[in-house]
């Protein structure tokens, strides 16, 4: 009897590990119905997913539609916008480099591209190649991004050589702000460096090698009647498709197009800490485990925050910046992971390394909640973790998020006082006005009303309707933008304008609208 009851126990013990194992290397049963779930309650017209574990690739999945109204479906191979998850490239590329001893992560960046400058001498001279990538340079969020989006007739080179005139919003490697024009100029010393462009040194060094044939680095290579998705924005409440915006001027911050199958062998790569093949007999390697753990080491500390009620299962331990990756904890284990946004499209890649499991969720519209929900709906299957309805966590968020923003304006307008008019005639206001960063501007009266233009940003048209006193409102034509901005002029004692800023007039504003970095002022003799 004891025997038998030995023989049942150990037969049970057996079952149990296998069904863990089931548990760790399969997708989750309801992971379709979960998807379709997702994709109606944030309205997100299509999505795909890859996900990787124990060294192989478990799923590589398309769901919904290209494009809204058509039927042409999403499948593995269907392109997205991958938007910031291109600076872990542009990272990775950096550290090919160091491996072959060509740069050193604390090279000064002024070695490889003597004409740099940032505004502060100091930091000029201070700021090295690990600094590109930290988001500590001192900058403030998002700052000089109006020189690449909406999409800008700036150059790369322009770009890089008017960074001198933004004013630092805090000391010189003391804060964490998020920035993009600074891996512009970590993919100005790749092509430095390489002698080759970014784009070429990419697709030679990291596609060819993990064969990502069909990923590309600019819209430019979306032919017509491609593979790929059209990006979708609520457009005054209404979800419709709205063009790719090219950003080419600012490729290695955001420009890669990629599809889930490649994404999926990007990931394998990742969590195999640089080598190709999982690192097994005759495996090659993209850069070394060395730079694998420099790149997934914290560099810049984040400030750890207090998650939404809904979301608290999300409040981290410790959150940090690497190079070109995210860092924090989820349950326990550590997480390396990084966002991306463009116009019409969202995406995450999300990796656990002592799990060995990666996810990519890139999606076609800008709803970050579903792709969140999705993303941690997976990681809590793997993780054996308690069951959390993550889409209604995240979709209420969004609309607590959403309300809140309609409350901010509801109280502008009451504070507003309708009675006020302008200081000076509507004429008086029109000219050209000029930034030090970006460049002029040029306010017209036209039919009676004045018209503000972004010299180099062909998409910034706003019509100004007065709000108070001497702040308009910019009511940008392209409505798909949701920027609309105050315009507020400063006056001299003699009545002439001083000066003319900007501010965004939702909070929700995406932050590459960086109006408020910007000081105009009137050019000589046209005020």
């Amino acid at each position: 009897m004891k025997r038998n009851i030995f023989y049942l126990f150990a037969i049970c013990l057996i079952l149990f590990a296998r069904a863990q194992v089931l548990a760790q290397t399969e997708t989750p049963s309801d992971l379709d119905a979960y998807v379709a779930r997702a994709l109606k309650e944030f309205e997100v017209p299509g999505l795909a997913i890859a996900i990787v574990k124990d060294g192989r690739i478990v799923l590589t999945k398309g769901y919904g539609v290209r494009e809204l109204g058509k039927s042409a479906p999403v499948d593995e191979q269907t392109l997205f916008g991958i938007a910031s998850n291109t600076k872990a490239f542009t990272a990775a590329a950096l550290a090919i480099l160091v491996d072959e001893g060509r740069i050193s992560w604390d090279d000064p960046v002024t070695k490889h591209l003597p004409g740099f400058q940032m505004y502060d001498p100091y930091v000029t001279r201070e700021m090295t190649v690990r600094d590109l990538l930290t988001h500590r340079s001192g900058l403030g969020l998002g700052a000089g991004d109006l020189m690449f989006f909406p999409p800008t007739t700036f150059t790369r080179e322009e770009i890089v050589a008017r960074l001198r005139y933004i004013k630092p919003a805090t000391s010189f490697r003391s804060r964490y702000a998020y920035d993009n024009v600074l891996y512009l100029v970590a993919g100005q010393v790749v092509a430095a460096v390489s002698g080759k462009s970014w784009d070429d040194f990419i697709k030679e060094r990291i596609f060819a090698p993990l064969g990502m044939t069909a990923s590309n680095t600019s819209v430019r290579d979306l032919r017509p009647g491609g593979n790929f998705v059209s990006p979708h924005q609520k457009v005054e409440g209404r979800l419709q498709p709205v063009p790719y915006m090219n950003i080419d001027n600012t490729a290695p911050a955001g420009a890669i197009n990629s599809n889930v199958a490649e994404m999926a062998r990007w990931v394998m790569a990742q969590l195999g800490e640089g080598a190709i093949n999982n690192g097994q007999n005759g495996a090659r390697r993209l850069f070394s485990q060395r730079q694998s753990r420099e790149m997934w080491s914290a560099q810049t500390p984040i400030a750890v925050g207090n998650p939404p009620p809904a979301l608290s299962a999300l409040r981290a331990n410790f959150s940090a910046y690497g190079l070109g990756w995210g860092l924090s904890d989820y349950r326990g284990h550590k997480v390396v992971s990084h966002s991306g946004g463009l116009a019409g499209m969202v995406s995450r890649v999300r990796l656990i390394p002592d799990m060995k499991l990666g996810i990519v969720v890139l999606t076609n519209q800008e709803a970050g909640g579903a792709m969140e929900a999705i993303a941690y709906h997976i990681i809590d299957h793997y993780l054996n973790a308690p069951s959390t309805d993550w889409i209604s966590a995240f979709h209420g968020v969004a609309e607590q998020q959403l309300a809140q923003a309609r409350e901010v304006e509801k109280k502008q307008g009451s504070a507003r006082n309708v009675e006020s008019k302008p200081s000076l005639p509507l004429a008086k206001y029109a000219g050209r006005y000029n930034d030090a960063w970006y460049g002029e501007t040029a306010i017209a009266l036209e039919e009676g009303k004045l018209v503000l233009r972004f010299s180099r940003t062909p998409g910034l048209v706003g019509d100004l309707e007065h709000w108070q006193y001497d702040t308009f409102v910019a009511r940008w034509r392209d409505r798909s933008l949701n920027a609309d901005a105050f315009v507020t002029f400063a006056l001299k004692p003699d009545g002439g304008i001083e000066r003319m800023k900007m501010v965004p007039v939702s909070p929700l504003t995406d932050f590459s609208f960086d109006f408020q970095d910007l000081l105009f002022t009137p050019v000589s003799g046209k005020q």
